[in-house]
């Protein structure tokens, strides 16, 4: 199947060269552009899009505020957003995945990264930059503000079986469900199967979305090197 891709970027040189890039691709194509974030909520649901590529830096609505708007919409729920922005801080990364975010990557990327970074979106996987890996987007996650619904959610961890607690503490250190059945012990189908219905369980749309819960509950806690 084609994968239907959205750009949203107040930019139009740089729309028109991810247009390029995308097109080039068999299986992707793009079906729409925006230049701001309500233009591309709407675009987003007029082209039944699969993936959005969303600059988080856009006039009236930004890129942040248009990903909440999709990840709340039911009519939308099969959408995968990945924030695009010059400037690689923890605390955008933070506020991306906390908007509903699949996945965060910088405007710097190489052209085979945007394109692997909308495959990996596409397919319900967590799409993590190198700047989001190294501890301090946990320590961020795990701050327990009043932006992350900390409380709620450690509640919600009991609805959990040990095994998917395991999984899901897994999920959290990034690690793939090939890499997690062989540190456990098991089949890749049943690593999968415990995903799937974690995130039912959790209300999370995707890896990402698991990622945030594990942190924000204090299931998972970051390591101070």
């Amino acid at each position: 199947m084609t994968i239907r891709v959205v750009l949203a970027d107040d930019q139009a040189l740089l729309r028109s060269a991810f247009r390029v890039l995308v097109d080039s691709e068999p299986d992707m194509e793009v079906v729409g552009e925006a230049s701001d974030g309500a233009e591309a909520v709407a675009v987003t649901r007029d082209e039944r899009a699969d993936v959005v590529l969303m600059d988080i830096r856009m006039p009236g609505t930004d890129g942040l505020a248009a990903t909440r708007m999709i990840t709340a919409d039911p009519g939308l729920a099969h959408v995968r957003v990945v924030m695009l922005t010059t400037f690689e801080v923890d605390e955008y990364v933070v506020q991306s995945l906390r908007a509903g975010a699949s996945g965060f990557l910088g405007k710097g990327a190489e052209p085979e990264e945007l394109l692997n970074a909308i495959r990996i979106a596409a397919g319900g996987e967590a799409l993590l930059s190198p700047a989001a890996t190294k501890g301090l987007i946990a320590r961020f996650l795990a701050r327990g503000d009043d932006e992350g619904p900390g409380a709620a959610r450690s509640e919600r961890l009991g609805a959990l079986t040990g095994r998917e607690r395991e999984v899901l503490v897994q999920v959290a250190a990034g690690h793939s469900n090939d890499e997690i059945a062989e540190r456990l012990e098991v089949s890749p189908l049943t690593v999968k199967t415990h995903v799937n219905r974690a995130m039912a369980k959790l209300g999370a749309r995707d890896r990402a979305q698991l990622v945030v819960i594990a942190y924000e509950s204090g299931l998972v806690r970051p390591r101070v090197d």
